[in-house]
């Protein structure tokens, strides 16, 4: 079953670390970063433009679901 997260936040805290995946190409990637039990998502060409906010437990959710195969009809 597929659960959509509703983001809490549309900014985050000025001074994350961000991730991004080790196949990431010429900056066109998703960047992560966390503060404490939120999770913090954001679009590594635009990182002055919005992020997305979820907790803990909604990250571990999507994460599974990633997993599982709850996406893969995405691609």
């Amino acid at each position: 079953m597929i659960r959509y997260m509703q983001s809490s936040r549309s900014q985050a805290p000025g001074n994350l670390s961000w991730n991004l995946a080790r196949a990431c190409e010429a900056g066109n990637c998703v960047r992560v970063a966390t503060n404490g039990d939120e999770f913090f998502i954001g679009d590594s060409k635009t990182p002055e433009g919005p992020v997305l906010a979820y907790s803990r437990d909604e990250w571990i959710t999507f994460i599974n679901g990633v997993k599982l195969g709850d996406f893969d009809h995405l691609s």
